[in-house]
């Protein structure tokens, strides 16, 4: 009998790894807190406990061996010490951008971290004044893969983009799903839109998971980073639930410092966030098994059928206020802006190639039209 604990199992990506090592053979144990529950394809044991202290995890499992331990929930730190003699195996899972080092730190080079930074050229949180939660979350890391190096287990991390789908604590999504359900007509994007930020469909993210399982001589001691394969700007987002629900937006277009009200769709952060995810792909064979498109509708589906009550818990979590009267007021004030500014007075050059069109020999470079998309306006 091959045996597995989960540590949480109820979350988004719970179920699709519990189901998964079922399907493997695998005798699986869930240990959470008890708090929520979820449904599996068939009865497995349940541990309930805070698996967020050394007491209380630690006598959780005591006496007790796994062959693979996930951890998908509470501290790592506090997991690596805990888990100690009681697996061989350990994979667990992190958060792609959350350790990495402040975009200021000056060991990133004078051009600060690339937006598809290499995996292997990503450096991590060293300072725990200039941030805290990252620092704690890199110094786990480093925890998880001190205990692999000494021999207490074979480790993995696999690190996740915000995720999306079923049972997803305050759901990004909803920001935008609940807008249509009120009927508003309009929209605040910050920038145009065009912020891109990688995400990962809770059963892809779980996919990932199963891999690493598979493959334990390949994934033993490596850092992997998952997203799905297709990034889509926030404004493609919004579209795109609007028009699977039936509805449009008129986008109301400011910059960042006064678009506060979609700042919590935006995670409060007006840069890019993804990383480069070519490790997991040529290593494992990482592939989304749900592409984008119906990942979103079955995430849509999902909160129809699960529609957060509201200013209940999940909203606390996601921090929307949903204050239209508010949000109709800004736009009130950034239309009158635009209105008293008056029309933009800066005209441009026509649009020119870059290269030579001669009409003859010897012809040297001159201004020449040549119908670029968006040219002239």
């Amino acid at each position: 009998m091959t045996t597995a604990l989960v540590i949480g199992g109820t979350g988004p990506t719970g179920p699709f790894v519990v189901n998964g090592l079922v399907d493997r053979g695998y005798t699986v144990t869930i240990l959470h807190s008890g708090l929520h529950e979820a449904e599996f394809k068939q009865d497995i044991e349940h541990i309930h406990a805070d698996v967020h202290f050394p007491d209380t995890l630690s006598a959780a499992i005591h006496g007790r061996t796994w062959d693979l331990v996930i951890v998908a929930y509470g501290r790592l730190a506090v997991a690596c010490d805990a888990l100690c003699g009681h697996t061989g195996r350990l994979i667990a899972l992190g958060g792609s951008t959350g350790s990495l080092a402040h975009t200021q730190d000056p060991r990133w080079g004078w051009m600060g971290p690339a937006s598809n930074l290499d995996e292997d050229a990503a450096l991590q949180e060293t300072d725990p004044a200039r941030n805290k939660l990252g620092y704690q979350m890199a110094r786990a890391e480093d925890a998880l893969f001190k205990r692999h190096t000494e021999g207490h287990f074979k480790a993995t991390h696999i690190a996740f983009p915000i995720l999306y789908g079923p049972r997803q604590p305050g759901p990004q999504d909803w920001c935008i799903v609940r807008r249509v359900l009120d009927g508003r007509k309009h929209f605040v994007i910050a920038d145009g839109g065009i912020k891109i930020e990688a995400r990962a469909y809770a059963e892809n993210a779980a996919y990932a998971v199963l891999l690493a399982v598979d493959k334990p001589d390949i994934a033993s001691g490596r850092r992997y980073v998952v997203s799905d394969d297709k990034l889509y700007t926030m404004r493609q987002r919004i579209e795109a639930i609007a028009h699977y629900m039936g509805h449009t937006f008129e986008f109301v277009d400011m910059p960042y410092e006064r678009a506060v009200p979609c700042h919590i769709l935006w995670r409060r952060m007006r840069a890019n966030r993804f990383r480069d995810t070519g490790r997991i792909r040529q290593e494992l064979g990482y592939r989304d098994q749900v592409g984008a498109p119906e990942a979103m509708k079955r995430t849509v589906d999902w909160l129809l059928a699960n529609r957060p009550a509201p200013g209940g818990e999940t909203e606390q979590q996601l921090g929307d206020p949903f204050d239209y009267a508010r949000e109709d007021r800004l736009i009130e004030q950034w239309n009158a802006t635009l209105h008293h500014s008056g029309p933009v007075d800066y005209p441009l050059p026509v649009a020119s190639h870059i290269y030579r069109h001669p009409a003859r020999p010897d012809d040297t470079w001159r201004p020449a039209v040549v119908g670029y998309p968006g040219a002239n306006t």
